[in-house]
């Protein structure tokens, strides 16, 4: 009976991990993009990354815009990151 409940909990346990993962590898994807795309907008490489970290992070995990996307309707979060990350 033991070895059961050590195995569910083994299972459960790596089905999390994973999911963390790709969460992890979708959210580095966005964040890449958003970096990419404010690549010519003057803050350094630093205050972009920071900046996009921030939005995604204000972004809800089942979002299908990327963050360039989200942020021109959401202009509340675009200041609060802005200023998060120090752009001026």
């Amino acid at each position: 009976m033991k070895f059961g409940i050590i195995v569910v909990a083994l299972l459960a346990g790596s089905v999390m991990t994973s999911s963390i993962a790709l969460a992890n590898a979708d959210d580095d994807k966005w964040i890449a993009q958003c970096v990419r795309d404010n690549k010519d907008e003057g803050p350094s490489q630093d205050v972009i990354s920071k900046y996009c970290t921030c939005m995604d992070g204000k972004m809800g995990d089942s979002e299908t815009q990327s963050i360039t996307q989200w942020e021109k309707s959401h202009p509340t979060e675009q200041k609060a990151c802005s200023a998060q990350a120090g752009w001026k």
